[in-house]
């Protein structure tokens, strides 16, 4: 009988040892797993918005902001994945945790604000005015009794009509399908000028500097700015860490110089 307890107890002991070491390793397993979890960022984007989020030739993801995450990640020590989302669903994207980031010429407003934490403005841009080269027009009053044209559906017809006096003022507002038609027709000489996102006009005019200019006159400014969850106030002072010092250090303007001719970071 002794002998018989005695195994009891042994076997009893081994499985309370056998237990103890299963939940110390459950936990050690899941505490390896979060920082592979936090090595990795989730952008998402509208991948058809040149300059700032698109495809190329090769399927490929390319932009401004694409190039600006990936420094802003490296700095972080962290990969980064951009994930194609439906735009209008950004924000419910973002706080389902389907994404962490959303970068891609987001603007920054008030109503905007009650629901994803901004990081401090990264670029301003404007509704700005392009015309021909060798135009005549130099500010915003030249273009009256002038035909100039928008993307029909744009930020940039709502901007040019609160200016009523300066619509009604003009031959002609013309209305295009996308502003890439709206420059041909401008190059063609079809059109005085055209008011589009300053981000989109410098875009196109660094590859044919030599036929169009932006004006300092402009229809109103907004503000570009990277979005995470109000609550991921963590990876919201990091990437605001990142980016002030991509600023001071030259690397935001350089990757501006790329993709805009000039620096238009803010």
């Amino acid at each position: 009988m002794k002998k018989s307890v005695a195994l009891t107890l042994l076997s009893l002991t081994a499985g309370l040892l056998l237990s103890a070491c299963g939940n110390n390793e459950q936990p050690a397993t899941e505490a390896a797993s979060q920082p592979a979890a936090a090595r990795k960022v989730v952008v998402g984007l509208d991948d058809n918005f040149p300059p700032m989020g698109f495809r190329d030739e090769q399927n490929k993801l390319v932009g401004f902001d694409i190039d600006l995450a990936r420094e802003a990640a490296t700095r972080l020590g962290v990969d980064v994945e951009f994930r194609p989302i439906e735009w209008s669903a950004k924000e419910a994207e973002l706080n389902s945790g389907r994404i962490d980031v959303l970068w891609n010429g987001l603007t920054i407003t008030e109503e905007r604000k009650q629901h994803i934490g901004f990081t401090s403005p990264y670029m301003e841009n404007h509704q700005a005015i392009v015309v021909a080269a060798n135009s005549p027009i130099n500010t915003k009053a030249d273009l009256a009794g002038k035909v100039v044209g928008v993307q029909e559906g744009s930020s940039a017809v709502q901007a040019v009509e609160k200016e009523a006096e300066i619509t009604a003022a003009l031959k002609e507002l013309k209305k295009f399908g996308d502003n890439v038609t709206a420059l041909m027709d401008l190059s063609a000489g079809r059109l005085d000028a055209v008011v589009l996102d300053e981000v989109v006009g410098r875009y196109y005019i660094a590859k044919r500097a030599d036929e169009y200019r932006v004006l300092e006159d402009h229809f109103g400014a907004e503000e570009y700015g990277v979005g995470t969850a109000k609550e991921n106030t963590e990876l919201l002072a990091k990437l605001e860490e990142a980016l002030n010092a991509m600023k001071q250090d030259g690397s935001a303007a350089r990757i501006s110089e790329q993709w805009f001719g000039k620096n238009i970071v803010k």
